[in-house]
């Protein structure tokens, strides 16, 4: 299937970074483990409803130690409003546990340990390298996903493969900012079902639009 060239590629590039120039995480977080909890709770869930309650959960329990003292019906009460808080809650103490008695209560940064972490999929271990760690990183959420497939720089069917191909087509150096650019613009333009597309400044570019 027809993709973008490599040229505007560039260009939609640097127009959504002139767009948003300060496009960044938008999960609250001061440290390596603090960002991990967030991710895990963001699952099917809204970065304002997480950051609402990690601002409660942080003040209590900073480590993974901390953590542990709390049974899974305890962390469900606090996390509850995230959804699939059981789930999520059973997770999240796994994980720490894993951290305490593997990792020093550290969390590791290659891709292989932080998959192996319960609640842990590519794109929550690719968030956690990207924004603590500073590591080269492409996290496929379902907002790069859309917006990646939608203006055509990649034809995918699934995030993976998504993940993959966008390695290929951006420069290295730019996979962490490109990350935030496209939820940025997923939010706010480019949107799921109606997607603003006589507003949007990639619209000389984006092949959806063209094909409208």
């Amino acid at each position: 299937m027809k993709c973008l060239s490599k040229e505007k590629i560039n260009i939609v590039m640097e127009k959504l970074e002139n767009l948003y120039p300060d496009a960044k995480p938008e999960l609250n977080f001061s440290n390596s483990f603090e960002l991990l909890i967030a991710t895990i709770l963001s699952a099917q869930c809204t970065d304002v409803r997480v950051n609402k309650v990690t601002k409660e959960l942080f003040k209590d329990f900073k480590t993974p130690e901390d953590f542990l003292s709390l049974t899974i019906d305890d962390l469900s009460k606090y996390i509850h409003s995230c959804g699939f808080y059981n789930s999520k809650s059973k997770n999240i103490l796994e994980t720490c546990r894993i951290l305490v008695d593997k990792y020093e209560s550290k969390v590791p940064y290659d891709m292989d340990s932080l998959t192996k972490l319960p609640g842990v999929g590519r794109k929550t271990a690719n968030v956690v390298r990207s924004c603590a760690f500073n590591i080269p990183s492409l996290a496929v959420d379902t907002h790069v996903f859309r917006v990646t497939n939608r203006i055509g720089i990649i034809q995918e069917d699934n995030v993976l493969d998504s993940e993959f191909s966008l390695m290929k087509k951006l420069k290295k150096s730019s996979w962490n900012k490109a990350h935030h650019l496209f939820i940025f613009h997923g939010r706010r333009l480019c949107k799921s079902r109606k997607p603003c597309c006589e507003k949007c400044i990639i619209n000389t570019e984006c092949l959806y639009y063209k094909n409208l």
